[in-house]
């Protein structure tokens, strides 16, 4: 077995929480060369580069997939919120299952798919620091009553906002996935009001980040943080310097999306040609191939899907859900192209409209297995002659 020595280096998974309008997002715009996923438009008086606000769950994986592949142009992915992305995570889930809220599965039922669910995208998450790129979830804070087993008696403390129930079980999958969690918090003074000491008032107001666990809060640090910090990068900007110069996975700077892989005949076609010699061969493959950008974003262009057998961006009906217009935009995929792989499962006629469609049918099943669907739709653009 090979033994590894001494201290690895690598992206750092952070989580920063407090309550709303406390700095959160301010402070992590001043991570190393950030890109945010902003699913609260939070970020609108912010000088940074950002992503289209997700509508879907699926669209919000996508956008770490294209993060991802973006090593050398980013250092810092920032969700921000990570509890506004829980809440696209649950509504996909009780989509999937048919079900109007979390509850209506019964026995917590329902708080168990989604912990497998936010389980999955946290290792995506993962993937991400893998390549180098750190990452950054904001959260709100709620206080709640905790009762600790071996005492008499409970007390509030301030708790990532993930759940609204106790039965929810992402909070504890987001800590304990994190390599730092720091608490941002207004540091007030109680101070006696009267001669007698009978009445208090609060004073002070500063904004600090707590970085150690403590009865009223949770937080944690694996780099030896002193317990308060000062709300400013400055005091935390050393373990970012360190990790982005150690010993982080050499990947290539950009990385080219993953190509469109031709139908069959166009394989033939490439394989045979009828003149030319090898060389040849190759450039007339390369003029065959999709001319894709690394330097797009999701909303412009999508690292895995090919363009319509159409060749343009097909004009969509306004009135379609947002959630579903914005992936079939994003994959070039068009309405025509959505009533025949609906109709070939018997779902709808293929003349029905999307817009005529059930709700639920189109959040639980067009946007909740969207790359089912879009596989169905790459199956039937091949099926067509002459494509």
């Amino acid at each position: 077995m090979e033994v590894i020595s001494g201290i690895i280096e690598k992206a750092k998974k952070v989580v920063l929480y407090g309550p709303e309008g406390i700095g959160k997002s301010s402070l992590a715009s001043q991570f190393p060369k950030p890109i945010f996923i902003d699913t609260e438009g939070s970020t609108t008086e912010l000088s940074v580069d950002r992503l289209p606000s997700p509508t879907s769950w699926t669209m919000i994986n996508q956008q770490v997939d294209w993060v991802k592949q973006q090593s050398g142009r980013f250092e810092t992915l920032v969700i921000d919120s990570i509890d506004w992305a829980e809440m696209e995570c649950t509504r996909n889930v009780c989509a999937q299952h048919n079900k109007k809220g979390v509850e209506d599965f019964g026995y917590g039922q329902g708080y168990v798919y989604v912990k497998e669910e936010f389980g999955k995208f946290l290792n995506k998450l993962s993937d991400v620091i893998e390549t180098g790129i750190n990452v950054v979830l904001t959260a709100h804070s709620q206080i709640v009553k905790f009762e600790q087993p071996d005492e008499m008696g409970a007390y509030d403390r301030y708790q990532l906002k993930l759940g609204k129930k106790t039965s929810s079980q992402t909070a504890p999958l987001v800590k304990e996935w994190a390599d730092m969690v720091l608490f941002i918090n207004y540091k007030t003074y109680s101070v006696a009001a009267d001669d007698q000491g009978r009445k208090h008032k609060a004073q002070g107001g500063k904004r600090v980040m707590y970085t150690t666990h403590h009865p009223a809060w949770d937080a944690k640090n694996r780099q030896g943080l002193s317990e308060e910090l000062p709300l400013d990068y400055s005091s935390i900007a050393h373990v970012f310097q360190r990790s982005s110069h150690g010993s982080v996975p050499q990947v290539e700077p950009n990385p080219q999306p993953q190509q469109y892989v031709p139908s069959p005949t166009e394989q033939q076609a490439t394989l045979q040609p009828e003149h030319g010699s090898q060389g040849q061969q190759e450039d007339d493959t390369q003029a065959q191939q999709p001319e894709l950008h690394t330097d797009q974003a999701p909303s412009q262009v999508n690292a895995t899907a090919p363009p319509t057998h159409q060749g343009t961006m097909p004009s969509l009906d306004p009135a379609i859900p947002k959630a579903l217009k914005d992936l079939m935009t994003q994959h070039g995929v068009s309405e025509e192209e959505i009533q025949v792989v609906v109709s070939q499962k018997g779902y709808y006629p293929q003349d029905t409209p999307i817009t005529n469609y059930d709700p639920s049918f189109i959040e639980g099943v067009l946007v909740g297995a969207w790359q089912q669907v879009f596989g169905m739709v790459q199956e039937f653009r091949e099926s067509l002659p002459f494509n």
